[in-house]
């Protein structure tokens, strides 16, 4: 199900606090609004507001049973990078960057943030569908550069289903198999990536796939390797 709002501060915070007041939030239900004025994105950034984008949430609720629940990064990049290849003339230009970024002709096209309450973890998704921010760091892009921009509301119903696909395959086979279909789709083993861990110094290396809990494995100078479980990554060319 989904519900539609005008506008919102943020969607994340809207079903954390549903879920703090008690309120029965079930798997399945999508948060999307027209426009947010306070949402968040990874590392503290301004989530990007602009009518025609798709900006929403919803929830997963994890048990013992699941796999590791920071994986579900992985199962929405997996859904985002679906529901946007759908409606490319060239699927080949998206790939996906860990954790959950993906990225047009190595822009970076939308963003995803996962936050726990409870025993729910909130996911918010926003894919530049009409326009894209101008950022200082990074090169960005929207669906509107490659074409007409798709609308709203379409893609969120290819979005929600995407996801519920891949939230089923993630509790049904496991995290191997989403492991895989992550890589085919990201950027080759050994595209240069420049990686900032949180409180540490900018670490230089190549992309060496994913261990096997779903972290990102950097293949340093020294042929040493060193196993990401967070940090903003960026393609070595991503910079503007």
């Amino acid at each position: 199900m989904i519900r539609f709002v005008a506008e919102t501060g943020s969607t994340n915070s809207d079903l954390a606090a549903q879920v703090r007041a008690g309120e029965t939030v079930p798997e399945g239900h999508w948060l999307v609004t027209d426009r947010q004025f306070a949402g968040r994105g990874r590392q503290a950034r301004n989530w990007f507001d602009s009518t025609g984008n798709f900006m929403g949430s919803t929830l997963v609720r994890i048990s013992p049973r699941d796999p590791g629940p920071a994986t579900l990064a992985l199962v929405a990049a997996v859904a985002a990078y679906e529901a946007v290849a759908a409606l490319l003339a060239e699927p080949a230009k998206l790939r996906l960057k860990w954790p959950n970024d993906l990225m047009l002709d190595g822009a970076k096209l939308s963003g995803i943030l996962l936050e726990r309450e409870g025993d729910a973890i909130i996911v918010g998704m926003g894919v530049n569908l009409a326009a894209a921010p101008d950022l200082p760091d990074r090169k960005t892009a929207s669906l509107a550069d490659y074409g007409p921009a798709p609308d709203r509301d379409m893609f969120a119903h290819l979005l929600v289903a995407a996801f519920a696909r891949e939230l089923d395959r993630w509790r049904t086979f496991g995290l191997e198999p989403l492991a895989r279909r992550w890589e085919s789709v990201a950027h080759p083993v050994g595209t240069p990536l420049v990686v900032q861990p949180p409180g540490e110094e900018r670490i230089e290396g190549a992309f060496g796939g994913l261990t096997p809990d779903g972290a990102l494995s950097l293949r340093l100078a020294d042929g040493s390797t060193r196993v990401i479980h967070a940090g903003d990554v960026m393609l070595q060319n991503e910079e503007s």
